[in-house]
């Protein structure tokens, strides 16, 4: 360890170094990996963590609406379209649910690592989609503007960082009116609206 300390210490003090060349040394791996991920997947990255256990609440209506129209990359358009498709007729709290499990798939290892891979999962095989408007056989068409523009608005702010505190980690869900297979073997967390929403256990994943 002596010997370890002597050279960087003679690192540091070397006027032939400069600053840049250090810090070139030590982050280029690093800047390296930083550069190749896209905006939305940045921002994901280094987002600080907003929820204050037992005071965060979700916005009203009204405080959602008088936010700025949203906009954003790809991964908000696919997080936005989904919403729109799956839960534009659900109460604010319903549309923040489906998409805390949109994005808590992005954070499991067993799924895709961007909105649009998981969104998109499975579409154009039988039986195989994830989220049923993919594989309906009906064009996405946005016919309902101001429905757009409010899951817009809960896409962005979920993806800048608003807390995920209704569905408690979920990472499926289904209408009350259907029953499928998997729902009598997941954990149900919460029910919210027309859903009900589970989390798949990694124990569960891993069998």
């Amino acid at each position: 360890m002596p010997a370890l300390a002597d050279v960087t210490l003679s690192a540091s003090n070397n006027p032939t170094v400069t600053l840049n060349e250090r810090l070139g040394a030590l982050f280029g791996a690093e800047r390296a990996v930083l550069t190749s991920f896209g905006s939305d997947d940045l921002d994901r990255l280094i987002r600080v963590p907003t929820a204050i256990p037992g005071k965060t609440k979700v916005p009203s209506e009204a405080q959602l609406a008088a936010s700025p129209v949203a906009s954003g990359g790809k991964n908000w358009s696919c997080l936005t379209e989904a919403l729109y498709f799956e839960a534009r007729g659900e109460k604010l709290e319903g549309v923040i649910g489906v998409a805390e499990v949109i994005l808590n798939r992005t954070d499991g290892s067993r799924y895709p690592d961007t909105i649009c891979a998981v969104v998109n999962q499975g579409t154009g095989e039988r039986h195989r989609c994830q989220f049923s408007y993919t594989c309906d056989g009906r064009p996405e068409t946005i016919g309902e503007q101001k429905a757009y523009e409010r899951v817009g608005r809960v896409a962005r702010m979920m993806m800048d960082g608003a807390p995920r505190i209704l569905t408690d980690g979920a990472t499926h869900y289904h209408t009350k009116s259907v029953s499928p297979r998997w729902s009598r073997v997941f954990e149900r967390t919460a029910t919210i609206g027309y859903h009900h929403f589970y989390r798949e256990e990694d124990r569960i994943a891993r069998n």
